[in-house]
């Protein structure tokens, strides 16, 4: 299930959002201040979130600044072309003004997750690194310490998910919707099993990379700089 994070402070325009992505099938998490937003956004990393701009405190233009490798969709009642071409030029992947077609608004959260969703599979092949780890998709190598070790194709998935988003916890429904895209023999199950395999792995090679289980939430890896 894909989170959609909605950051507004009207209240009641917040409930109908929320009762709009819950009867697509989405889950909602929701900020009522930029404030707010950051923190809450520190500990969770949606899929998506819909940005007001006119927030109590931080104004959404501000919480956008803070915002990495998540799309976003304003939802603003400024019309002007002017504010749209500025944050769209600062970040934002969408610009909805207010009032909006609820229809048009679900059409265009389903682009932009698919979106996502493509770019995630079309990195997959693409080395990445995090602290002293290094990560090679293609040959499911993992590199630290100049030692390496082999990993299988679901838990070399597991761990780019974790290292592509290493300043997030990872929630444990962004994991298997992911994974299941490449290796669909990953269940809730397995994926502990999975993650317990990694970890023994990344001793093995003497990582100073570990993944910390965040309770309730998922994963997020941790560098032991002991």
């Amino acid at each position: 299930m894909e989170t959609i994070a909605v950051i507004e402070d009207n209240v009641l325009t917040g409930d109908m959002l929320t009762e709009i992505l819950m009867e697509e099938g989405f889950q909602v998490i929701r900020a009522y201040s930029g404030t707010e937003a950051l923190y809450l956004l520190k500990h969770n990393k949606p899929d998506l979130i819909l940005l007001d701009l006119v927030l109590p405190g931080l104004d959404g233009e501000g919480v956008l600044e803070h915002i990495e490798d998540i799309p976003v969709i304003i939802l603003s009642s400024k019309a002007e072309v002017e504010d749209k071409i500025h944050l769209l030029n600062e970040g934002a992947c969408d610009y909805i003004t207010k009032p909006f077609n609820t229809g048009e608004l679900i059409a265009r959260i389903f682009v932009q997750l698919r979106k996502e969703k493509s770019s995630v599979n079309h990195a997959e092949a693409s080395t990445v690194s995090v602290g002293d780890l290094t990560l090679d998709p293609l040959s499911l190598n993992l590199i630290a310490q100049a030692q390496v070790v082999k990993l299988t194709k679901t838990e070399a998935v597991i761990l780019k998910l974790l290292m592509s988003h290493s300043k997030y916890t990872v929630s444990k429904d962004f994991l298997l919707d992911s994974v299941s895209y490449e290796t669909p023999d990953c269940t809730e199950k397995s994926l502990k099993q999975h993650i317990y395999n990694l970890r023994k792995k990344l001793c093995s090679i003497n990582s100073n990379i570990q993944i910390e289980t965040v309770r309730g939430v998922g994963f997020k890896l941790s560098e032991n700089r002991a």
